[in-house]
């Protein structure tokens, strides 16, 4: 057992394919037969696959500068046929362009006066006379007087307001279709009642919405509320709901 343990310890078995090749290697020496020509055999070999891995590379390579070189020969044709309809379109418009020629300078005429002409221009009043001026100034009234015509018979704008008024009953028990008779019953110069609808309170009770329309120089907040709460047996109370100028 003692012997099998030594053996185990060994390193020798796990290096077995080392000792197998060194064995070989002894026999061939013994038997003559040199290590330098399998060495260079294989070299060889290595060498003859790198030059047809090489080979291959190049034919790749060529084939795709071949499809590269097809590629732009075929751009260039279309390229070409382009240049050649842009060239014909164009030919036709070019000969159509008509070139106009300047109009000649005239010259200005210079006219001749004699010493007579020469008297006569003495007598000319290069200041103008007074009797212009009055019709000038005339003329001016005229144009101002018609403005001021034209300016007053523009009628006046009238400022406006749109109002929104809340009108609250006492209880749920008022007459609101009276309520609403009595509101529409104030008339004044520049109102202008619209339309009306009960909207919702709570406990049962509802208000009357109504819109109107006025003059602002005629017709004023104030004045409107007062007269509206003097239907005191049906309205509490006026509220102005909305208010926006026309």
């Amino acid at each position: 057992m003692s012997g099998l343990q030594g053996l185990a310890q060994e390193n020798i078995w796990f290096d077995k394919s080392r000792y197998d090749e060194a064995e070989r290697r002894f026999y061939e020496g013994v038997n003559g037969i040199p290590q330098t020509s399998q060495s260079q055999n294989a070299s060889k070999s290595e060498d003859q696959s790198e030059l047809v891995s090489r080979l291959k590379s190049l034919e790749l390579d060529n084939k795709n500068l071949h499809k590269v070189v097809d590629d732009l020969r075929s751009m260039l044709s279309k390229l070409e046929s382009r240049m050649a309809v842009l060239e014909k379109s164009q030919t036709p418009a070019a000969k159509t362009v008509t070139v106009t020629k300047a109009a000649p300078v005239q010259k200005p005429k210079v006219e001749e006066h004699n010493g007579a002409d020469d008297d006569d221009d003495d007598d000319i009043d290069l200041f103008g006379s007074d009797e212009e001026d009055e019709e000038a100034e005339r003329i001016k009234e005229e144009r101002v007087k018609e403005y001021a015509q034209r300016k007053a018979k523009k009628p006046a704008l009238i400022a406006k307001s749109s109002i929104l008024l809340d009108v609250k009953p006492w209880d749920d028990e008022t007459d609101m279709s009276k309520l609403e008779e009595c509101v529409r019953s104030v008339q004044m110069d520049g109102l202008l009642w619209g339309a009306s609808k009960l909207v919702p309170v709570g406990y049962g009770i509802k208000k009357l919405q109504i819109n109107c329309v006025v003059e602002d120089d005629k017709v004023g907040t104030d004045l409107l509320e007062e007269e509206i709460t003097k239907f005191e047996d049906y309205v509490q109370s006026v509220d102005i709901a909305a208010f926006n100028k026309i």
